[in-house]
């Protein structure tokens, strides 16, 4: 039998709370649930039964602060972040906590990968103040101006550390009997941010070739030789600078470039960050040998990186980055796809320790003693210990799988021919995998990102493309169609944000159509579906409209109608992921050269003169934006394949292509049917382009202007290559 009951909170008990207790009458056991438990986003749902009287970021919150005149706790993470966890079970889940921050504070729960436009702001905030990271703790006045900001806090004081209930007991003494410097400090922490959303700012300084070779040169100063990366530990795998090398190396030929990405993604796909058994990559590093993981994984980490390897296996043809592309794929295709074709967001950095114990352990499904390793290879329990290097571990001491011995060596240190090893390497993979499977998984965050499943679609079409393997366009046409279906409103032209158990919401930010109409570029290259192509005009149309900076050039993160922000932020870095207004800046130039209309060419131009005092400063903090300015100052061939896509001809003409690394490039398939008819009244230039005898034939163009056409395999490929 459950007794249920409200709590109260405030001074007096004067207001209601949202949060329900059930004790049980024979037990006396507690349960707490409160409003979050109505909340789609899985990090909110996992904070619905803390003893916290917990708001969404909102109206009614902000409401209640001002109407009791009290300050906001704002508490902003995701759901696959370790310290979230901890903080959730120290803090949250406590009790007496929980009566502090119910009776002094209005207490709000935010998912940045939901609403990253209101992380932005009070990272920005966080950041001046004590270094930025999750989960964010942040202060904030009714008028949610913040003047207290950390990140992971204990729950009471450790050594210098000072505990969370001991914070909470200051502040709120503070707020009744100095509230004055809390208002001051407030004051001056709306200026941070204030100053933060001024900081794109354009300069007098042209952005010339001197641009790349400085970025190139910031680069290298910081590149480990022996690890690759860059800077040191923790390290994270940066995509967007991958890609600016290869780019820079396709240019200029200067193998330093591509020695150095090379490196990098080899070092990476050896390491422990990489999963050696079920394919796909861990969030970071805490060393700089990418030995010891961080263990989430994010899909927006997995279609950067798929795509950077299939970038370098096109510009080098080693095949150990094909294979690396194909397993990080398959791992998504396989744990992160919804059945109708989108893609979750992430797994979990913990798992139960066991099917017997429940607590959560980090890297628990991940990590390995020699004894287990041992078990599972059988015979082979030498040669498994040493290739996936185990080989000297304490053997009580779990550790994580990495792959730093060539199958060569490994064959070399126990007599057998390579043949033989890598057969045997792949049962051992095959014997570890199966008992990993009988673990308990890590948790997988189910709601569905527009901007990951548009950089997702590149990593499929680009795979599709240079790997020749059809699957991957396809995953890449129904993660578009479910976009479209759950997350477009074709009436209004605009997209939302997250779709999670059949639930579309969150107004689209900016980051969500540049990447969705990147991958809906990618889409129409792959397919040569015009839809894909008509469908990027749209969106981009509905992005100038919604985010334009008519004023100051580049685009805003979040619309000017997006309630209940401080201030309205512009992205100029490109991190983990590349900033919007980078990828929107390469959109434009796609489109310009696909369309011919200057207009697209304009804004660019605009974009880039808006960022050049960040270009200037420092390239290397916007290597994706450095990219797309080579394209804008080359000169990109224009190349068309006129000839029946399904055909043998058109697919040799194909290959030529995709088997040469061409970042400054626009392609197109015609067919002379009614697509190309489709595709030439937004495409002018494509109208007349036919095949030649009856025979799949090439044009590469520049500036609209083409070379003679082929049907030639041999000539195609001289005119590919020329510079």
């Amino acid at each position: 039998m459950l007794c249920v009951m409200m709590v109260a909170c405030g001074h007096g008990g004067s207001s209601r709370s949202g949060v329900v207790v059930e004790r049980d009458a024979k037990t006396g056991a507690v349960r707490y649930t409160n409003r979050l438990a109505t909340e789609k986003s899985p990090y909110l749902r996992m904070h619905a039964h803390n003893p916290v009287d917990w708001y969404p970021w909102g109206q009614d919150a902000f409401d209640k602060a001002r109407r009791e005149n009290k300050p906001i706790f704002l508490s902003i993470g995701y759901s696959t972040c370790h310290w979230c966890h901890v903080m959730e079970a120290e803090s949250f889940s406590n009790p007496e906590i929980a009566d502090l921050m119910n009776r002094y504070f209005v207490s709000i729960k935010v998912d940045r990968e939901e609403r990253p436009d209101v992380d932005r702001v009070y990272l920005a905030y966080v950041e001046s103040v004590s270094g930025g990271g999750w989960p964010m703790s942040l202060f904030l006045t009714p008028d949610r101006q913040p003047f207290f900001g950390a990140t992971y806090l204990p729950p009471d004081t450790r050594g210098r550390d000072e505990g969370f209930r001991q914070i909470l007991q200051r502040l709120a003494s503070d707020w009744e009997s100095h509230r004055d410097a809390l208002l001051q400090a407030a004051a001056t922490g709306a200026s941070t941010i204030s100053a933060q959303a001024r900081i794109v700012s354009p300069s007098d300084v042209t952005l010339g070739g001197k641009v790349f070779d400085e970025t190139l040169d910031s680069l290298r100063r910081s590149f480990d030789p022996v690890n690759g990366g860059f800077g040191g530990a923790p390290r994270f795998p940066r995509p967007v600078v991958l890609t600016f090398l290869m780019r820079d190396y396709a240019r200029t030929g200067n193998r330093m470039a591509l020695d150095m990405a090379r490196v990098t993604l080899e070092a990476m796909a050896r390491g422990g960050i990489h999963d050696a058994l079920g394919g796909g990559f861990h969030r970071y590093t805490l060393d700089a040998a990418w030995r010891t993981p961080h263990f989430e994984k994010m899909l927006s980490d997995q279609a950067q990186l798929a795509t950077a390897y299939v970038d370098a296996y096109q510009a080098t043809r080693l095949p150990e980055f094909a294979s690396v592309a194909r397993d990080t794929l398959a791992y998504v295709l396989r744990d992160m796809r919804d059945k109708d074709g989108g893609f979750y967001s992430a797994e979990d950095a913990d798992s139960p320790a066991s099917i017997d114990d429940p607590t959560l352990s980090e890297g628990a499904f991940y990590l390995w003693t020699t004894p287990e390793v041992r078990k599972a290879a059988g015979d082979d329990g030498a040669l498994a210990l040493y290739y996936f290097d185990l080989d000297g571990a304490d053997a009580g001491h779990p550790r994580t799988l990495a792959t730093p011995h060539t199958v060569r060596e490994t064959a070399a240190r126990f007599g057998l021919t390579d043949a033989a090893t890598n057969e045997r390497i792949e049962t051992i993979r095959n014997r570890l995998f199966e008992t990993r499977a009988r673990r308990p998984r890590p948790a997988r965050d189910g709601k569905i990102v527009t901007a990951w499943n548009g950089l997702m679609m590149s990593a499929l079409a680009r795979a599709g493309e240079v790997l020749d393997d059809p699957q991957y366009v396809a995953a890449a046409m129904a993660a578009a169609r479910f976009v479209e279906a759950r997350l477009y409103d074709e009436q209004s032209g605009t997209l939302r944000r997250r779709s999670f158990e059949g639930s579309a919401a969150v107004d689209g930010l900016l980051e969500d159509y540049a990447f969705y109409i990147q991958g809906a570029l990618d889409l129409y290259e792959a397919s040569f579906d015009a839809h894909w192509l008509a469908l990027a005009l749209k969106l981009q149309a509905t992005e100038d409209r919604l985010f334009w900076d008519e004023k100051g050039g580049a685009y805003f993160s979040t619309r000017a109608d997006a309630p209940d922000l401080v201030a309205r932020m512009k992205e100029d870095y490109d991190g983990a992921e590349p900033a919007a207004n980078s990828v929107s800046a390469m959109n434009l130039l796609r489109l310009w050269q696909l369309t011919e209309t200057d207009a697209w060419r304009a804004r660019a131009e605009a974009t880039f003169h808006a960022l050049s005092g960040r270009v200037s400063r420092s390239g290397a903090a916007v290597p994706q934006l450095v990219a797309a300015l080579d394209f804008w100052q080359s000169t990109p061939k224009q190349i068309v394949i006129a000839g029946n896509p399904n055909a043998d001809d058109t697919g040799a003409m194909l290959r030529l292509v995709h088997g040469r690394f061409i970042p400054n490039k626009v392609l197109s398939v015609v067919d002379g049917g009614p697509q190309q008819a489709e595709v030439a009244r937004v495409v002018p230039f494509l109208a007349e382009m036919t095949p030649r005898n009856g025979r799949a034939t090439i044009y590469v163009c520049r500036n609209y202007s083409c070379r003679l056409p082929t049907n030639d395999l041999t000539v195609a490929a001289r005119l590919l290559d020329e510079p």
